[in-house]
């Protein structure tokens, strides 16, 4: 939650300050996570991580970047990590149900990150090299 209200006020800084053309992205990226925020739900079963869409957790369809359903396994996890624990941004997992030789997956994390890496660990077993720091 606080990720967009900071990327929203540094683009509003960037307006004041007349930097236009750096404010456009930050402000634009501010949106759309305000946006997905709304509507994009993570589903962690005892089984797999799916996303899902909306307060019904619709199913999101196809992954538009490598195809098939967004849900995956943790047993078909190689590895995942909590990238910029001290400011949780960003999740990495890799995971070879998608393709053999391991497929590579990013998302923002748009909710609580120590609750996220709480989750992860419980579900997917422990990162290799990240973990939250203490906030």
């Amino acid at each position: 939650m606080w990720l967009k209200i900071v990327l929203s006020g540094i683009a509003g800084g960037l307006i004041y300050t007349d930097n236009l053309v750096p404010a456009v992205p930050v402000g634009l990226l501010g949106l759309l996570l305000l946006f997905q925020t709304t509507r994009v739900r993570f589903v962690f079963d005892d089984d797999a991580l799916e996303v899902r869409i909306g307060e019904q957790l619709r199913e999101s369809g196809e992954n538009v970047f490598v195809g098939g359903e967004n849900r995956w396994k943790y047993s078909t996890f190689v590895n995942w990590e909590l990238w910029w624990p001290n400011f949780p941004i960003l999740v990495y997992f890799k995971e070879t149900q998608t393709k053999p030789e391991g497929q590579i997956h990013f998302f923002p994390i748009i909710f609580n990150g120590k609750q996220l890496y709480d989750v992860m660990v419980e579900r997917a077993g422990p990162s290799k090299t990240s973990g939250p720091k203490d906030s």
